[in-house]
């Protein structure tokens, strides 16, 4: 036995099988792939897993193509085995090279490498659709609330049989003057107030004829409180121009607005008399301030060159204590319109009566002193001879028309109580249509009195047959 612990051989049989052809390598077991080629592969591989960049987020990504067989096979050493000795997996389907840089064939895992296992390709990410909640009313379990209605808005209907004659909104618009743009009026004019324990809804609107041919508003309508305090004194007036005169919404404004200014600089003794319930002072201190008005609406209709029944309006106001402790309301004017009152669910007409004209002229009084026209048996103390008597050479103007009588009524309100005062265009239907009187009373019968909005739409109720302006002023007793 040698050195190495083998049996001891023939000369030439050990020279045989050191340097035979067939026989196998002395150091370790060869293993396919093991050669200098490999192992240098090997070690660029394991750098560049090193230098790897960081994986990204999932998503759609680009591999790089398996690197192509090479075209042509390096010569094989001597001391390697041949490939086809060692079962190894099937390379995979050669794929045409490139001409910049061929491919390196695949090759076996080294023996001091780890298993490699192939990169699996990354899917992309799928993620489950996102559960938001529901809220508690609008849960699975309970049925689905439906949206809340919103509220009514207010239309303008009409009473009686069939729909007026013309349409229920402006069609045309009075024409204006480029110099005289100050003397136009708004279709419509809305108020409102709250004071001691009354509230105050005024409205003003043009008529459906007047709207349909382009005529502006001839009724005028002002608000406006003078002093402060319990003492403070509201005054509504309520003007209407005569019909078919050219300039007559220009003279309702005129009356109201010099009204205002007369009640306004005697505000303050006008509201102790209301608070003190001095009426025989209220009405003549009421009947020259508006007696002073229509002068001056004469006059202006001298300036203009009119006449002065062309030139006028019909005027009726309201005076209102802010006092809490006072329920007295005054009313005066001149002219038609009309006064109302809603009582326990029922109308009651409260203008003040005035006599006719014909009573209040009257026939000629004889002067004073002078002797009777004819004797007790009938015979006259003149002669006629029967000649003719010739004309006048002075020209007579028509004696002027008779004034309107001026109307006063001062009245205490009870709690619940509606009082309403309006112009001719509303005063007309509600004593002759009395469907239109039952339908404001149901609307107005609640104590808690209308909005804006609503107390338009309730003054805009139509009725055929009645198209003029409408303003009315509704005061509602707590």
């Amino acid at each position: 036995m040698s050195q190495q612990g083998e049996r001891p051989a023939t000369e030439d049989d050990w020279w045989n099988r050191l340097y035979d052809a067939s026989a196998p390598d002395t150091g370790p077991a060869s293993r396919a792939g093991d050669t200098l080629d490999d192992r240098f592969d090997s070690a660029a591989d394991a750098v560049a897993a090193d230098d790897a960049p960081e994986p990204r987020e999932p998503g759609p990504e680009r591999y790089p193509e398996p690197r192509p067989a090479p075209d042509r096979v390096r010569p094989r050493a001597w001391w390697e085995t041949h490939p086809a000795d060692v079962s190894a997996p099937a390379p995979p389907a050669a794929a045409p090279s490139t001409p910049d840089r061929p491919a390196a064939p695949p090759r076996q895992r080294a023996s001091w490498e780890p298993p490699r296992t192939e990169p699996s390709r990354t899917e992309p990410l799928h993620l489950p659709p996102a559960q938001v909640p529901l809220p508690p009313q609008e849960s699975a379990g309970s049925p689905a609330t439906p949206p809340p209605t919103p509220p009514a808005r207010p239309q303008a209907g009409h009473i009686g049989d069939g729909p007026p004659t013309y349409d229920a909104e402006p069609t045309a618009l009075p024409p204006a003057q480029p110099q005289d743009l100050d003397e136009l009026v708004a279709d419509t004019v809305l108020d409102g107030a709250r004071y001691g324990t009354y509230t105050l809804r005024a409205v003003s609107s043009r008529g459906d004829s007047a709207r349909y041919r382009g005529e502006p508003r001839r009724d005028a309508l002002l608000t406006a409180r003078f002093g402060t305090g319990d003492a403070a004194l509201v005054l509504v007036a309520v003007a209407s121009g005569a019909r078919a005169a050219e300039g007559a919404h220009l003279a309702a404004a005129d009356a109201c607005r010099w009204i205002g200014e007369a009640v306004g600089r005697s505000h303050a003794r006008l509201s102790e008399d209301i608070r003190a319930g001095r009426r025989g002072d209220l009405k003549s201190g009421l009947h020259r301030l508006t007696d002073r008005t229509f002068g001056k609406l004469r006059a202006g209709a001298a300036e203009l060159g009119v006449q002065p029944e062309e030139y006028t309006a019909h005027l009726r106001c309201l005076l209102l204590s802010a006092d809490p402790e006072c329920r007295t309301r005054v009313f005066f004017g001149v002219g038609g319109g009309g006064l109302f009152r809603l009582r326990d669910g029922a109308w009651q007409d409260i203008e003040p009566s005035v006599p006719e004209r014909a009573a209040v002229t009257g026939d000629p009084v004889v002067g004073f002193g002078s002797p009777p026209a004819e004797t007790p048996e009938g015979d006259r103390l003149t002669m006629d001879l029967g000649i003719a008597t010739p004309p006048s050479p002075y020209i007579e103007a028509p004696p002027p028309p008779p004034a309107e009588p001026f109307r006063f009524r001062a009245s205490v309100a009870r709690p619940g109580d509606t009082l309403l005062l309006c112009s001719t265009g509303l005063a007309e239907p509600l004593r002759c249509e009395p469907a239109l009187a039952e339908e404001l009373a149901v609307r107005w019968t609640p104590a808690e009195p209308p909005g804006l909005a609503a107390f338009l739409a309730d003054t805009q109720l139509r009725v055929k047959g009645y198209a003029d302006d409408r303003t009315a002023v509704a005061i509602w007793e707590a």
